[in-house]
């Protein structure tokens, strides 16, 4: 039975004509609905392009603001809205491109709690998020209420996608995320798009395979990317397709768990550590008592641990000694006076504070709380910030 109006029939007229999709292939994008987690890098092409189809509800799941550092990947948005909340940007904007479909906004961060009954009002889930501990909460949710799962992920130059759980027409599922990462990985050695960088039209790329993915599945055109991980390097433009076989990962999940602790990261990891099984703090300066040591001419030595191109980015005239050199740089680390080491936000830096007095016997290291960032937003608002 058509369900498609006459507006629509015009609207959709080129998947309409394709033999493989056609009204039946339409109508069941009409019917469906999909949840985007995350409005960012990733959901911003995925929601333009499932919006543009025709997906008939939209869920969008994202709790931050866009910032101005988002505009050089995040399509989604403009200038004008700097400060908003990203899911209801996203959806004005959505609503634009296509009045006819639904979407629904959810603005708070998505838990161990909410994600059962978020995740259990749709069809798919696309995974549009850039931290560990969200990526194994949806895989585990997805598991746990037989929905399928796009899985996306950017770093610099490169870009992976995967159809996780999704289930055969023999009954069988594919591979799911803990069968790729059984184990997640130390939080330390795992950098972000934030302190690595991304090239802007990489996540336009990944999230529009995202999208083909989630159109797949719902209308049965194509092989959906179930039991293998596509590798995209944009520097060369070489795609790898790699299998992935099922290890049982689906077996060990039996409930939703706390994915912060289970990814290792602390409420406050910075500060309060156990290091050989000893209680552990780490000592800090603030970008105040930074400043006060800088204009009363104290004794102290600063470290940068950023890369050089960061430092050229803007700087506190500190020593360059990128995190990768500090190893083979201990010498140049003064002993005998106070020393302050800092990076972008502060996380570089602490884990290089407890890096060196674990294996190295420091003590008389700091680090700077909120890093250049801090000094920018309290100390010089017009230092150039990243």
């Amino acid at each position: 039975m058509n369900t498609l109006t006459n507006e629509e029939i015009k609207r959709y007229g080129r998947h309409l004509v394709l033999e493989e999709f056609g009204m039946n292939g339409q109508q069941r994008l009409k019917q469906a609905r999909v949840l985007v987690v995350g409005a960012g890098g990733l959901g911003s092409p995925s929601l333009l392009y499932l919006a543009a189809a025709g997906v008939g509800t939209l869920g969008i799941v994202d709790f931050d603001t866009v910032d101005l550092s988002n505009l050089q990947r995040q399509i989604l948005f403009t200038t004008a809205d700097i400060g908003r909340n990203k899911a209801v940007a996203a959806a004005g904007r959505l609503q634009q491109l296509n009045p006819t479909i639904t979407l629904r906004t959810h603005t708070a961060r998505i838990t161990a709690a909410n994600a059962p009954e978020l995740v259990a009002a749709y069809d798919v889930v696309l995974d549009g998020t850039d931290n560990f501990p969200t990526r194994y909460l949806l895989n585990d949710a997805c598991v746990l209420l037989d929905k399928p799962l796009v899985y996306g992920s950017i770093l610099r130059f490169e870009g992976q996608v995967a159809v996780f759980n999704f289930r055969y027409a023999d009954g069988r599922y594919s591979a799911n995320y803990r069968d790729l990462f059984p184990v997640p990985p130390d939080p330390a050695s795992v950098p972000n798009c934030e302190q690595a960088g991304v090239l802007g039209v990489l996540p336009g790329m990944i999230g529009s395979m995202q999208a083909n993915e989630v159109i797949k599945i719902l209308t049965g055109v194509g092989e959906p990317l179930a039991d293998r991980l596509l590798l995209l390097d944009s520097t060369t433009m070489r795609q790898q397709v790699i299998r992935i076989k099922p290890q049982g990962g689906r077996d060990s999940i039996k409930q939703l768990l706390d994915y912060d602790e289970f990814c290792g990261i602390s409420a406050d990891k910075s500060k309060s550590l156990n290091v050989n099984n000893q209680d552990y703090t780490m000592k800090e300066v603030t970008v105040q008592e930074l400043k006060e040591m800088m204009d009363s001419g104290a004794d102290f030595q600063l470290i940068d641990v950023r890369e050089p191109h960061e430092f050229d980015i803007c700087n506190l005239q500190g020593e360059l000694i990128p995190q990768a050199d500090v190893p083979h740089s201990v010498d140049r680390i003064s002993k005998d006076k106070k020393v302050v080491i800092h990076c972008r936000s502060g996380a570089r830096s602490g884990n290089m504070v407890q890096w060196l007095e674990k294996n190295h016997g420091f003590t008389n290291l700091y680090n700077l709380q909120g890093g250049i960032l801090a000094w920018a937003r309290d100390i010089d608002p017009e230092m150039p910030t990243y």
